[in-house]
């Protein structure tokens, strides 16, 4: 019996016309790859595939494999489909459709369980770690005789990021060799190798057939919404009552796709995960959080693409580790995996990877930056970012207080005060330190630099170019951790000037940033058009970083205008109503939704300042504190199940929207969940 198990009721699929198809899974490789797809088995995004491979560059993330179609064949012709309709051989066969008893996420795998004239078929989709391999089992849980399966894989090979209309081949050849089938689209390109273990089950070669697929969510979203996917064949064969059959695919070599039998895939991956689960900080080792600790770990990925980097860290002695910002779209970036860091590695016992990840990003420090994210089948970042690079010594700071880990801080000294002098002498993109009051400026036209950085064309929705509330809490608390750690390292006549510039730095915050007549910060002084008033979350940072550049005397009334304003059963609104640009719901095509993704929309991520601003003024308030994360409980029913969104509307009922499983909400919800533990 599985540790944790999440189960979704016929009651609760049945909801709804839409309760199944709107509720997705998701499970990663470790790699960047994943499997994913709604709960229904229907396709409803350009993202969902039963193997997305990661592959070096400059493939990137490659879908392989749309969906296998499951039909349960009758001996009078009927059909019955589990998911996925059958395009052939036969269009007079009579479809019905398999009645869906269950859906579970066991230990974070997908489970589902069907009824199909009598008979109850379970089925389940592992990835075994580190590989870009996956198998689908069912199992024959009741039956009176033997059911006939038939399955149909359903393919495109196609860039993650591409239109659904714009695969990487259109031509495709499919090879046998006994029971082991390869298609291919070219020398360029991947082969995907498949086989049925457990039971004779063939594969019928029916010429290939293409079908037109509508995918509904990608029409919401404004994006091409149809295309063509291709089947080579059918596999077919019986299955007795308590027998089962695992259908695997691949872009491995066989020999790594054949190494290990079914159960065996599945019984290490089970327990890698209740591994992982025993390893978490005792709060989180059991229920909700155990799923998010699971969910933690579906981020944590080995950048399969970029070789060289993998061979540079070996040699060294090292590995390579970095963050997914989230599933389905979103690479590895900069700001979020250090923001997330925390929560996904050190409350989680991985210390090891979070030290991997810090030495991997500061190998990418150019003109004392960070990167801010690495394009999908690229191996060299982009660094457009004014605030990752500060978060960089945040991360490290909670690294170095839960490892104690003096050689990486030995190690990274000297790239931490090389960011500093090009922040202080200015960098690119208009990055720099005012010279006049010590503040930190950032803008470039054309660049959205700033964490709200949603821009469409030459767009630039929240340009915030000036000097940025957070950015400077940010400034500050870099300047003090970095004289700390001079000081713990015996260089004090390294530290005092930064304890100068530090002061320059809160001096003028708490003279420029108040805004008396709002009563809380101005998000930005000095912008293009001024001081801007606009009540965001941002001002929140000057109160929750572990040094708060703001005077004490003003934590109250900022943290209780972002509390009345601005908080949310499931994190901040990005801007309070009654402002100016505020949009209450996220939908519609790209332009649209980017208008709203930072005018009031809420984001999951932003209740870890808020708990750790509120437990700043409310030190005993532990358990006040722990009811502002119990909204994001009954959430792990919807959308990405047991896992956490990116973003919801700005208003009740809080519609999750954005990526179905986001690191740094995940990663908060654990950090805050830690923290708010009774003592």
């Amino acid at each position: 019996m599985a540790d944790f198990v999440r189960t979704l009721s016929r009651d609760v699929l049945t909801a709804g016309p839409e309760a199944a198809q709107t509720r997705e899974w998701l499970v990663a490789n470790g790699l960047g790859g994943y499997a994913s797809g709604a709960v229904s088995g229907a396709v409803t995004r350009r993202y969902h595939g039963l193997l997305v491979a990661a592959l070096p560059a400059p493939l990137g993330r490659v879908l392989m494999l749309s969906q296998l179609s499951e039909i349960v064949v009758e001996a009078d012709g009927s059909e019955y489909w589990l998911s996925g309709h059958d395009p052939g051989p036969d269009p007079r066969a009579v479809e019905k459709p398999a009645t869906l008893l269950e859906f579970r996420m066991e230990e974070g795998l997908p489970v589902w369980r069907f009824r199909a004239d009598g008979a109850v078929i379970e089925k389940q989709i592992v990835l075994p770690h580190g590989q870009n391999i996956v198998h689908v089992t069912y199992r024959v849980i009741e039956a009176e005789k033997p059911v006939q399966l038939r399955l149909r894989p359903v393919l495109a090979f196609r860039a993650l990021e591409s239109a659904v209309d714009h695969p990487l081949a259109r031509d495709y050849r499919v090879t046998a060799a006994g029971q082991r089938y390869e298609v291919s689209a070219g020398p360029d390109l991947p082969v995907l190798r498949m086989i049925i273990e457990g039971a004779d089950f063939p594969m019928t070669l029916d010429g290939g057939i293409r079908r037109e697929v509508f995918y509904s969510v990608e029409a919401e979203r404004g994006y091409t919404s149809h295309g063509s996917l291709w089947t080579p064949g059918y596999f077919s064969g019986e299955i007795a009552a308590g027998q089962s059959i695992t259908f695997a695919a691949a872009t491995e070599e066989w020999w790594r796709l054949e190494a290990l039998p079914p159960s065996d895939v599945l019984g290490f991956e089970a327990e890698r995960r209740r591994r992982i689960a025993a390893n978490a900080h005792p709060a989180l080792r059991h229920g909700p959080m155990a799923e998010l600790v699971l969910s933690a770990d579906s981020f944590l990925f080995v950048p399969a693409g970029r070789v060289a980097d993998q061979m540079r860290a070996r040699a060294e002695g090292d590995e390579v580790r970095t963050v997914i910002a989230g599933y389905h779209w979103f690479t590895d970036w900069g700001r979020d995996t250090m923001i997330a860091l925390e929560g996904l590695t050190l409350s989680t016992g991985r210390q090891s990877e979070a030290g991997w990840i810090l030495r991997t990003f500061a190998h990418y420090i150019r003109d004392g930056l960070i990167p801010n994210m690495f394009p999908d089948g690229k191996d060299r970042g982009l660094y457009h970012t004014a605030d990752a690079t500060l978060w960089f010594f945040h991360a490290l700071n909670r690294y170095l207080r839960a490892t104690g880990d003096r050689d990486t801080l030995r190690l990274l000294i000297p790239k931490l005060l090389d960011v500093i002098e090009h922040h202080r002498r200015g960098t690119r993109f208009g990055i720099g330190v005012d010279s006049k009051d010590g503040l930190l400026r950032q803008g470039q036209e054309g660049y959205q630099l700033t964490w709200m950085d949603a821009k469409v064309d030459d767009w630039v929705v929240t340009p915030r170019r000036g000097k940025a509330v957070e950015i400077n809490a940010l400034w500050y608390n870099a300047l003090r951790l970095m004289a700390g750690w001079l000081r713990e390292e015996g260089r004090e006549d390294e530290a005092q000037p930064l304890d100068r510039m530090a002061e320059q730095a809160r001096v003028s915050f708490n003279e420029r940033f108040w805004c008396a007549s709002a009563g809380h910060l101005f998000d930005v002084v000095d912008g293009e058009h001024g001081n801007d008033v606009a009540c965001r979350p941002n001002q929140i940072f000057a109160v929750s970083l572990d040094n708060p550049v703001l005077d004490r005397e003003r934590w109250d009334p900022v943290v209780e205008t972002v509390r009345s304003r601005l908080l949310t059963p499931l994190g901040l609104r990005s801007l309070a109503p009654g402002c100016r640009d505020y949009k209450a719901k996220y939908f519609g095509d790209l332009r649209a939704r980017d208008a709203a993704y930072h005018q009031g929309t809420v984001w999951g991520w932003l209740i870890g300042p808020f708990v750790d601003a509120w437990l700043k003024l409310h030190p005993e308030d532990k358990a006040g504190a722990r009811g502002f994360l119990e909204g994001f409980l009954p959430h792990l029913d919807e959308a990405g199940i047991g896992t956490i969104s990116e973003i919801f509307d700005a208003e009740a009922p809080f519609q999750p929207r954005g990526c179905i499983s986001q690191a740094w909400s995940v990663a908060e919800v654990l950090r805050c969940w830690v923290k708010t533990e009774p003592t």
